[in-house]
């Protein structure tokens, strides 16, 4: 009789620890089917969130590229794009064929613009009969700097800065109705963190051969450019 209750027993005991190792293997498998549910909505959260910031984001690199570079074909050479003056007249960038040029997208109303125009003007007188132009785009998407209408600010420019440099029609830089000339630009030299225009005074140098061969920020004062339109000057 005591073998039959061991047996009893043992088998008792065999039943228990069975059904503790299922219970165990289906509380493991739940864990883990949660903490897979949860680990998916997460990282689907993330990206969710992701793609919704960075791509509203007015100088997202991904919505700049989807907007900017997929809906057209862009040039080849900056010579073939034309501007517009600031009396709305065309001007084709193939006229500054040979010259080195300075591209910037200026504002009458930012911390940066006394500055950049006296450097800019210094420069300009400097140069200018070497070959060297600067073209000056107004733009208003940053912060709403560059408020005025065409003939405000040439007021502002010529008259309180002294610029003596070409001053062109207000564009946009940024987004689907950005310039052509900033879209190409853009394409040849990015910048940090995308290549959207950050600020005001972002600045494009292009040699002889319509080769845009730098972009500086907009914290680099112009004078800190000139040793680099020294060496596109000299270079054949």
């Amino acid at each position: 009789m005591d073998g039959v209750n061991r047996n009893e027993k043992t088998q008792s005991d065999a039943d228990a620890v069975h059904i503790h190792s299922c219970l165990w293997k289906m509380c493991c498998c739940t864990c883990s089917h949660i903490f897979q549910t949860w680990s998916t909505a997460l990282i689907f959260l993330c990206l969710a969130l992701f793609f919704f910031f960075y791509t509203n984001e007015p100088t997202s690199p991904l919505l700049s590229f989807l907007q900017e570079n997929m809906a057209e074909q862009l040039p080849n050479s900056i010579y073939d794009l034309s501007v517009k003056d600031m009396d709305g007249n065309d001007v084709n960038l193939s006229d500054y064929n040979g010259k080195v040029l300075l591209i910037v997208n200026v504002a009458s109303k930012c911390g940066l613009t006394h500055t950049n125009y006296k450097e800019m003007n210094v420069l300009y007188d400097k140069y200018k009969d070497q070959g060297f132009e600067i073209l000056a785009f107004p733009c208003n998407q940053f912060a709403g700097q560059e408020p005025g209408s065409n003939d405000e600010i040439k007021e502002v420019a010529c008259t309180m800065f002294k610029a003596e440099f070409p001053i062109f029609d207000k564009i946009e830089v940024n987004g689907k109705n950005a310039a052509p000339l900033y879209k190409f630009l853009k394409s040849q030299k990015g910048g940090i963190f995308g290549d959207g225009i950050k600020w005001n005074f972002t600045k494009f140098l292009i040699d002889k051969h319509g080769k845009v061969v730098e972009r500086y920020a907009p914290t680099t004062a112009p004078m800190k450019i000139e040793k680099d339109i020294q060496n596109l000057l000299a270079a054949p």
